[in-house]
C-alpha cells in the first residue's frame, strides 16, 4: 500500500471517529405524524437535512418534516457554510474575486476575516439589516492537499490545476463519494496555460516541447543548443506536489524521478518563480500564464516551422498545447440553495469578466473572421501535396470563408474516445446555450481535423467519426433545445489545417480536434 494511500484512509478512519462523538441525534416527523426518521444529523443546506440512519443516508425535504433533538438547526437564523480547499492559484484571488462579485450583483456585502494568507473567510451578508447570510471558509494549499481534505470529509468544494488523479478517483469512490468525473462532480472554472519564460535579457525568442523536455530531463544544459550565448541553463520548477508541478510533468511526458534533479530550483507559487527568472539572464521557468510577471515569455515551436503563443484565443481553443484547465470539484450532496447561486453565477457573461480581470482565460464563447486566421491558412497550404491536394484545400477555405469559428473546440483524451476535460465543460456550456435559444436560426457545423500520422483518407473517416462523437454528445445534453430552430450537421478535412508539428504526442493531440463553425 503507498503512503499517500494510507494516509487517506488514516485520515478518513480518524475523521469517521471524531464525527461519531460530535454527530447529535435528531428525530424527523412528518406533519401527519405517520413517518419519523431517527439518526444522527450530518448537515442542513437550508432546505434539506441529511442524516445517518440504521438505513444508511438519507436526505430528506425540510418543508415536510417536524426536526426534534439537540442537533436540530435554527430555522430563522441559518447560515450557510462551506469549506474550500485547495490550490493557491484559485483560492487566493480568483475566486475570492468572484464571490465579492456575485456579492456585489446580489446586494449582499463582504467581509473577510483572518490574518493568514493561507486560512480565512468571507461572511456574505444583506446590506438592509446586516443578516448573515453564508460563509466560505478557504484552506489555502495545494491541489493534492485539497483531495486528501475531500478524502477525509473535511471539505465541500476542491479547488485543482489538474484533474483527480487515478488513485484520488479510485479512493473516493471506496468511500463512498461515487466518482467524481461524472456530470457536476468536476467542473471547468477558468483556464490558464503553463509557459515557457525567461528573463528579458536572454536572447532566445521560442522553444519546442520537446527541447523543453530534454531540458528539465537533464539532456540539454547549455543555452548555445539554443541560442548564441553560451551559459548553463538554470532550469525553474513549481514543486511537485503543487498542482502546477505535477501538470507540468505531465505535459512533458516526464515523471518525478526524470526531472534534473539538483540543478532545477524549485519554487512554492508561480509568482516566486516569475520573479527568480526574472533576474536570471541563464534561467528558464514554466509558470501559469497569469503569473507571468516582468519576463519574456518564449513561442512554442517545432522542426515543421509551426509556431503558437499563449494568446487568450489560442489557450481558450486549446490550439496552445499546454492549455491548463482550473477545477473545482463538488461533493455528490446539495450544496446550500446561496451556494448552488454562486455557483451558477461563475458561468455568467459578468463573471466571465472577472475572470478576464483577474489575469486568467475566460471560456465565453468568441466568433472568429476567418480573416483573422491566417496562420491556419498558411498552415493548411503548406501541407498541400500528393495526398492533400490543392483542390481539397481551396474547396475547405471556400467553405470556411462564409463562416465564423467558435472558439469553444474538443479534443479527446490521448488514446481514448472519451473527451478531455475542457471539452466535457464545454459541451455543458455549448448544451447551455443551445437550450437558451442563443443560436436559434443559425446552423452549426462540427468540423473534424486529425493529426498527419498515417494515410489521409483513414484521417478523414477519424475525424468525421470525432465530429459525429461530439455532436451527439451536445444534442444528448441540450435536453430542452428546439433543434428544429437551427441546423446542426458535420464536415471533416482530416489533416488538412494542422496547428502544430506531428514530431510530439502534443503537437498530435492539438491537430486531433473538433471546431465549432457557425453561420
Amino acid at each position: 500500500m503507498s503512503i499517500k494511500r494510507a494516509a487517506y484512509i488514516a485520515a478518513l478512519f480518524i475523521f469517521s471517529s471524531v464525527q461519531s462523538l460530535i454527530a447529535q441525534d435528531v428525530t424527523l416527523t412528518s406533519r401527519d405524524k405517520s413517518v419519523q426518521i431517527n439518526g444522527n444529523l450530518l448537515g442542513f443546506d437550508g432546505q434539506f437535512y441529511r442524516v445517518e440512519t440504521d438505513y444508511g443516508e438519507l436526505t430528506v425535504d425540510g418543508s415536510g418534516v417536524d426536526c426534534a433533538g439537540p442537533g436540530c438547526p435554527n430555522l430563522s437564523s441559518f447560515v450557510a457554510e462551506v469549506d474550500i480547499s485547495g490550490a493557491a492559484e484559485i483560492g487566493s484571488l480568483l475566486l475570492p474575486a468572484l464571490i465579492e462579485a456575485f456579492a456585489a450583483k446580489s446586494g449582499f456585502k463582504t467581509e473577510r476575516e483572518g490574518q493568514s494568507a493561507e486560512e480565512f473567510s468571507i461572511t456574505l451578508s444583506k446590506k438592509s439589516d446586516e443578516t448573515t447570510l453564508a460563509r466560505f471558509f478557504f484552506n489555502i494549499s495545494s491541489s493534492g492537499e485539497g483531495f486528501a481534505d475531500l478524502l477525509a470529509d473535511q471539505t465541500d468544494i476542491v479547488m485543482s490545476t489538474r484533474e483527480i488523479s487515478t488513485t484520488e478517483r479510485k479512493l473516493a469512490r471506496e468511500a463512498g463519494m461515487g466518482d467524481m468525473t461524472q456530470l457536476g462532480r468536476a467542473r471547468v472554472l477558468a483556464l490558464d496555460a503553463l509557459v515557457a519564460i525567461v528573463s528579458n535579457q536572454n536572447p532566445v525568442e521560442a522553444i519546442s516541447v520537446l527541447e523543453l523536455s530534454e531540458i528539465y530531463s537533464g539532456k540539454l544544459k547549455n543555452w548555445k543548443e539554443l541560442g548564441p550565448q553560451e551559459a548553463a541553463i538554470t532550469p525553474y520548477l513549481r514543486d511537485i506536489e503543487t498542482g502546477s508541478g505535477a501538470v507540468a510533468l505531465q505535459r512533458l511526458l516526464l515523471k518525478e524521478n526524470q526531472t534534473s534533479g539538483s540543478e532545477t530550483r524549485f519554487s512554492t507559487d508561480n509568482f516566486d518563480l516569475s520573479q527568480r527568472v526574472s533576474i536570471d539572464p541563464f534561467g528558464i521557468g514554466l509558470v501559469g500564464r497569469s503569473a507571468t510577471l516582468d519576463t519574456k515569455i518564449l513561442t512554442l515551436t517545432g522542426p515543421c516551422g509551426r509556431s503558437l503563443r499563449p494568446t487568450r484565443r489560442n489557450v481558450k481553443t486549446e490550439d496552445y498545447p499546454l492549455t491548463t484547465p482550473l477545477f473545482l470539484y463538488l461533493p455528490a450532496r446539495r450544496l446550500p440553495n446561496i451556494m448552488r447561486e454562486f455557483l451558477s453565477y461563475t458561468r455568467s457573461p459578468a463573471a466571465q469578466l472577472v475572470i478576464r480581470r483577474a489575469g486568467f482565460v475566460d471560456q465565453a464563447p468568441e466568433e472568429i473572421s476567418i480573416d483573422f486566421q491566417g496562420d491556419r491558412l498558411a498552415n493548411a497550404i503548406s501541407v498541400t501535396g500528393q495526398e492533400i491536394t490543392l483542390e481539397t484545400t481551396r474547396s475547405m477555405i471556400g467553405t470556411l470563408r462564409k463562416m465564423r469559428r467558435l472558439t469553444t473546440s474538443f479534443r479527446f483524451e490521448t488514446g481514448s474516445v472519451r473527451l478531455d476535460a475542457q471539452s466535457r465543460s464545454n459541451v455543458e456550456q455549448l448544451a447551455s446555450a443551445l437550450e437558451a435559444g442563443i443560436y436559434d436560426g443559425k446552423s452549426l457545423v462540427f468540423i473534424g481535423f486529425s493529426d498527419g500520422e498515417g494515410a489521409a483518407a483513414a484521417n478523414l473517416e477519424i475525424s468525421r467519426r470525432r465530429a459525429e462523437v461530439v455532436k451527439n454528445a451536445i444534442e444528448k445534453a441540450a435536453e430542452t433545445a428546439d433543434f428544429t430552430q437551427l441546423d446542426v450537421s458535420v464536415q471533416a478535412y482530416g489533416e488538412a489545417m494542422p496547428m502544430a508539428c506531428d514530431d510530439t504526442e502534443w503537437g498530435r493531440q492539438v491537430n486531433r480536434r473538433v471546431e465549432v463553425w457557425i453561420r
